[in-house]
């Protein structure tokens, strides 16, 4: 069987080179992003099981016009799961706070909150700003509608948040997954709720394996990127500029 020199495109029947449609050059791409994208995820499982990360090491004050952060994760995930993120937010001189109670993140939106609420009020952080990736977006504009009397929490940046839900949740009918239904009595109290959005920076990619439907959310600051996947964009240099940009807006 001849094989073409390596450098040469592949060519079709008539000698023209072969042309791979975008569609299906994006298929592919969704594609790779997919099974890369769950490597990730059991890599950073992992080091959250095997790892001995103490949280204090994220710990310090804040530079000035550096607000302290407040870690959100998603679903089944630990605090060690936003790593990447809490590295790159104490480099840059924040006071990063994670919230060990919340353990693997698998109680409802108002439990979850109210234990991040207590995090604030027992640390008695001011003008801070929540991180949450997934899940922890909803937890999140939870605590701008229910916990925020005080205005101590700025702001939201929230990453691969599904805020409309995803028709994917179907598919596994997990008690812990039902607050991802389009239609969930939680998911509908908070769609609801849209005084908050303006106080909320929603990153997100071209392709999200887990909402198919996206993470835009009207009324929101939303900034799209051209990242693949629901997990790995957690340590992409793109996802982690967005992070930082959008702080910098509730601190202005």
């Amino acid at each position: 069987m001849r094989t073409l020199p390596r450098g040469l495109p592949a060519r079709s029947p008539c000698g023209r080179p072969a042309v791979i449609p975008p569609r299906l050059r994006e298929a592919g791409a969704d594609l790779a992003a997919w099974g890369l994208d769950y490597a990730y995820a059991l890599r950073w499982q992992l080091a959250g099981f095997l790892g001995r990360w103490d949280p204090a090491h994220y710990r310090g004050p804040s530079e000035p016009g550096r607000p302290p952060v407040v870690l959100i994760p998603g679903i089944y995930e630990s605090w060690t799961f936003m790593l990447p993120v809490a590295g790159l937010l104490r480099e840059h001189g924040h006071d990063v706070h994670v919230v060990e109670d919340l353990r693997f993140n698998t109680g409802t939106i108002e439990e979850m909150a109210a234990l991040v609420d207590a995090h604030i009020r027992g640390e008695g952080l001011e003008r801070c700003v929540l991180v949450a990736h997934s899940k922890g977006g909803l937890i999140g504009k939870y605590l701008l509608a229910h916990h925020n009397e005080r205005t101590v929490i700025h702001g939201l940046v929230a990453v691969h948040t599904p805020f409309t839900g995803s028709e994917l949740a179907r598919l596994l009918p997990l008690p812990a997954l039902r607050v991802f239904l389009p239609h969930s009595p939680e998911l509908t109290a908070l769609t609801t709720n849209r005084e908050v959005d303006r106080r909320i920076v929603s990153v997100y990619g071209r392709f999200d394996p887990h909402i198919p439907g996206g993470s835009r959310l009207e009324g929101a600051r939303n900034v799209r990127l051209g990242t693949r996947g629901h997990f790995r964009p957690l340590s992409d240099p793109r996802v982690h500029a967005a992070i930082l940009e959008a702080i910098g807006t509730f601190v202005r």
